[in-house]
């Protein structure tokens, strides 16, 4: 159970990096601080056992121009899932999220902005994950907010460009 734990709590921060993007005319690439918060509408853990990734999570990122050429915004770089469908457009954009492996079903992710500096962005993913012998339904969502700090990245290393 302990296992399932760490790779959701790690699968999640990386799905959570997935979910926000900039503005096309003013995105910026460098330094941006993102917030999330998790919540889960049906958790693998059994009745009573608290699920990890709950509560605000911050971490910065560093966004290349590569990435936003590509996507508008960084990707999950979980071997298990690819983002499909991308749509971009002048106030947000949306896309696809299909994941197989220990963890199957599909996601959705949105993002919004009102300028270069400040994105809004949700993914809401529903399916089931491997739990010994036999798979667990499990649905969660996660908000982001971010912030674009700075043009230099400093000591954050940027994200490699997924493949998908």
């Amino acid at each position: 159970m302990r296992n399932i734990r760490v790779w959701i709590t790690m699968g999640c921060c990386l799905l959570a990096v997935t979910i926000f993007a900039w503005a096309q005319a003013n995105r910026k690439p460098g330094l941006w601080t993102v917030t999330t918060n998790m919540t889960w509408q049906h958790s693998p853990m059994p009745q009573g056992m608290t699920m990890p990734g709950g509560g605000p999570h911050t971490t910065q990122v560093c966004l290349t121009q590569a990435m936003l050429d590509k996507y508008g915004a960084p990707m999950t770089q979980d071997k298990d899932c690819k983002i499909t469908n991308v749509i971009m457009k002048a106030s947000g954009m949306t896309a696809d999220m299909v994941c197989t492996g220990m963890m199957n079903g599909k996601g959705n992710i949105t993002a919004t902005w009102t300028d270069g500096s400040h994105t809004n962005g949700k993914v809401h993913f529903a399916g089931s994950m491997q739990a010994g012998s036999s798979p667990m339904p499990i649905e969660w969502t996660v908000e982001s907010t971010s912030v674009f700090k700075s043009t230099d990245c400093g000591s954050v290393k940027p994200m490699p460009i997924s493949g998908n």
